[in-house]
């Protein structure tokens, strides 16, 4: 096996890495430590960037973080004596190195930088240089970190030791105190609850995994659940498991949450217990910027254990950026008028460039043979190609200090968006009774809207009589709905005597209507009816317009006039449905039929192409 260059020294990490001017000829403190770790880097910087759980691990005080006047600020009470800080914002670039500076206001030190590097010696081995630097605060504080910084080496050892024994796991975890026993009450809730819900027909390998984890699982992985992301750690299904916690939730297992996301860190900047409790505005301290809650990544659903259950504090032991910004893969600070060289590894994607407090953006499209070098500049916007190994000049040509930040363009899919939410029917029959403010506008994301239409209506109401009719139609819903949730999707209203549902899969749409019409056949004994249904995909957003919550829209709107070129047993569908996955080959095993037809308006620049599908003759 090669091996590269031997350990860095002081004087050579910090020439690569300086320590900011204003504090660089202050009489200091310095530790500098390597370990080489039976790890790839890949493996090895989530656990570095992760430095809350490190920390905690390593025996380090708790930590309390408050975001006020544009800065985070932080106080502990390491051996009972109370610190406080200015935490400033850190660089790094994912998978080499991260540097982090806090400025004290209480404490033994007036400075503290703290630096760690990754260098790949191996494919599967790493070293990981770790340097501390400390300005005393007077000569007590030079005495007590004389004292502690050396037995914190000895606890990087202890933890590294028991990571390397990790390997075998998806992902290394550290070794940390067990949860303590729930009192008996919780126990019998839980017990009761299982029994409910399985009970009811819930997926019992959901409900035993979900109550488990809710017992015995690490309060900072159990303080903001993501149900989305654990279906897939545990290999469950997602549908599934959100039905277990909707109902968990109903049970007071669970407590939901509607988070309101900031488009430029992804930190959660509101935690809003009731889906009428948001709010069309909202705003980040840190990164100094107020946004609408309109767009699309605004919001994500999380869930939290009912503390009536188990109580789960928000504890912090560091503020632990790269870990909780993991779409970053670059954040540098630049001085007024400096150029900074960064190498990078990226993935190939589209990258997005920014300066921190600023809505404009640029950015990198990254694939294979494209340049390996990028001058970019605060002054100037653009869109580049690059190499998956870019050498990126930094520029600050502006007389003031700039952070530049590049992160991954595409967010992440581990998020619970409303629009996944609202287009289930689960939700809206356990959550009826929620509802949107007025002036709140949720982008929901693409949804496929049905619409149903019973065909020859207005006859059936004059032949029939009115409370014939109404039976008639009141019977007709109490089949469509039912098929509309088998197929995850959910009803949104009754318009008359037309539905209108949205799926979040155009697929399961068009699987839905099949069997919609297959409810009202021909040949059907015992009732006449028979439906028309069309098809729409796109963009929605969701609004109060009379009670509970409405969709809206031109996705919408087009819909429901698609039901123009339909008759009975047949389904109107837009282009946009037809070109979804899955939906043509699924189609053509059903031997469906499909004719090609225009829908044209007024308010249209050109007749839109439509397929229509008879179901039944």
């Amino acid at each position: 096996m090669s091996v590269s260059a031997p350990p860095k020294t002081v004087d050579e990490l910090l020439a690569l890495h300086p320590w900011p001017k204003e504090y660089a000829a202050l009489p200091r403190l310095q530790w500098l430590w390597h370990f080489e770790l039976p790890l790839s880097v890949k493996q090895l910087w989530p656990i570095v960037a992760d430095s809350s759980r490190m920390n905690r691990a390593l025996g380090v005080a708790e930590m309390k973080f408050e975001d006020r006047d544009g800065q985070r600020h932080g106080t502990s009470r390491p051996g009972g004596v109370a610190h406080a800080w200015v935490e400033v914002p850190w660089n790094w670039v994912e998978g080499q190195w991260l540097e982090s500076i806090r400025v004290y206001e209480r404490g033994f030190s007036k400075v503290v930088y703290a630096l760690f590097c990754l260098e790949p010696l191996a494919p599967e081995r790493t070293r990981l240089s770790v340097y501390f630097g400390a300005v005393p605060r007077n000569f007590v504080g030079k005495l007590a970190l004389s004292f502690g910084f050396p037995g914190l080496e000895k606890d990087f050892h202890r933890v590294f030791g028991q990571v390397a024994e990790q390997l075998t796991a998806l992902q290394p975890i550290f070794v940390l105190p067990p949860a303590e026993p729930l009192p008996a009450a919780a126990e019998a809730k839980l017990d009761a609850a299982t029994k409910k819900l399985v009970g009811e027909g819930l997926d019992a390998a959901c409900v035993e995994r979900l109550f488990s984890w809710i017992r015995t699982g690490d309060e900072e992985d159990l303080y903001r659940i993501q149900i989305r992301e654990r279906a897939r750690a545990w290999s469950l299904d997602e549908q599934q498991l959100l039905r277990v916690a909707l109902h968990a939730t109903r049970e007071a297992v669970l407590e939901i949450s509607w988070d309101i996301i900031c488009p430029h860190c992804r930190g959660v900047t509101e935690e809003v217990g009731q889906l009428g409790g948001l709010t069309a505005k909202g705003a980040c301290e840190v990164c100094e910027l107020d946004f609408g809650t309109n767009a699309a990544e605004s919001v994500e659903i999380t869930f939290h254990v009912h503390p009536g259950i188990r109580t789960v504090a928000h504890r912090t032991f560091c503020s632990a950026e790269p870990a909780t910004k993991q779409h970053i893969r670059l954040q540098r600070d630049v001085p007024a008028g400096a150029k900074l060289d960064v190498k990078l590894k990226l993935e190939p994607g589209t990258y997005r460039l920014r300066l921190h407090g600023r809505e404009d953006y640029g950015y990198l499209d990254v694939s294979e043979g494209k340049p390996a070098g990028h001058a970019w500049k605060a002054s100037a916007v653009s869109r580049q190609e690059v190499g998956p190994e870019p050498e990126l000049e930094l520029v600050n040509d502006t007389d003031q200090p700039q952070r530049f930040v590049l992160e991954a363009a595409r967010w992440s899919d581990h998020a619970l968006r409303p629009g996944q939410l609202f287009s289930l029917q689960e939700y809206r029959d356990l959550f009826s009774e929620d509802y949107l403010s007025t002036d709140v506008q949720l982008a929901i994301g693409d949804q496929t809207i049905l619409f149903t239409d019973i065909v020859g209506s207005t006859a059936m109401y004059a032949e029939r009589g009115d409370p014939a009719a109404f039976m008639e139609v009141k019977n007709h819903f109490g089949e469509v709905f039912p098929v509309v949730a088998k197929h995850r999707g959910a009803v949104v209203k009754t318009i008359g005597d037309a539905v209108m549902a949205a799926f979040s899969d155009p697929l399961d749409a068009v699987k839905a209507s099949k069997d919609i019409h297959a409810c009202f056949a021909p040949g059907r004994t015992g009732s006449a009816t028979q439906l028309r249904i069309s098809l729409n995909s796109g963009p929605c957003i969701a609004v109060k317009l009379n009670t509970g919550v409405d969709y809206f829209g031109q996705t919408v709107n087009l819909a429901a006039k698609l039901q123009s070129l339909a008759e009975s047993w047949q389904v109107a569908m837009s282009e946009s449905v037809l070109r979804a996955p899955g939906v043509s080959a699924w189609l053509e095993k059903e031997g469906a039929k499909l004719e090609d037809v225009t829908f044209s308006s007024k308010a249209l620049r050109a007749p839109l192409p439509v397929k229509r599908w008879t179901c039944f003759e």
